[in-house]
């Protein structure tokens, strides 16, 4: 399936049937969104993998008992991690690791570490988007491997991070539903191109 395909027929499944996909294509799925870009390569993420057979009623009543959390077969949990310091020290530790000179290592480190510095009280928000550069790898892969998923924001995070027991550094920010939906995918309804995208004055390019 090559990627036109892949994004123009990937929809948000509402209902899955159950059925536990094969646990070597969801590791292929869980490579495929370790691989998603992020700034500085701090990758300041992390996501709950919950997998079949798991009791999900209380998730799902933290969210509002939409159909996806008991009807899929794993249920991908993503968290925004914003101990980023911890972030810098481990990648400065993998590039030397990997060979890096470590002049060099350190300074891209001590790069990262400006940028983090320079976040204040919007670290939170600046994890929360790179955590969406991941979501969109696993939306994308898991069509690319052929099967299902629906993407969430219909939770209360507060609510997940206590039931998954997680600490405060892990703030839940979206809800991956994986398996063979049920459900028909309607058509696609994309605004105009004249409506999403903009000519940059000529002045401004001046």
């Amino acid at each position: 399936m090559d990627f036109v395909e892949i994004v123009t027929t990937r929809y948000a499944a509402k209902r899955f049937d159950g059925t536990p996909l094969p646990a070597a294509e969801v590791e292929r799925l869980l490579d495929l969104i370790r691989m998603a870009p992020t700034a500085y390569n701090l990758q300041p993420w992390r996501v709950v993998v919950i997998p079949p057979g798991s009791e999900r009623a209380a998730l799902a009543e933290a969210a509002w008992g939409q159909a996806q959390i008991e009807s899929c077969s794993h249920l991908l949990v993503f968290c925004a991690n914003t101990a980023l310091e911890e972030l810098a020290q481990r990648l400065e530790e993998r590039l030397l690791a990997g060979g890096a000179p470590a002049e060099s290592a350190a300074d891209f480190a001590a790069m990262a570490r400006g940028w983090i510095a320079g976040l204040g009280e919007g670290r939170l928000a600046w994890a929360q988007r790179q955590t969406y550069l991941a979501l969109g790898n696993g939306l994308n892969g898991a069509r690319s491997l052929g099967f299902d998923a629906c993407p969430m924001e219909g939770f209360r995070p507060a609510a997940y991070a206590e039931l998954l027991g997680l600490p405060e550094t892990l703030v839940p920010c979206a809800l991956l539903a994986l398996g063979r939906a049920t459900d028909a995918p309607r058509p696609k309804l994309r605004f105009r191109r004249d409506e999403l995208f903009l000519s940059a004055p000529a002045a401004a390019l001046a």
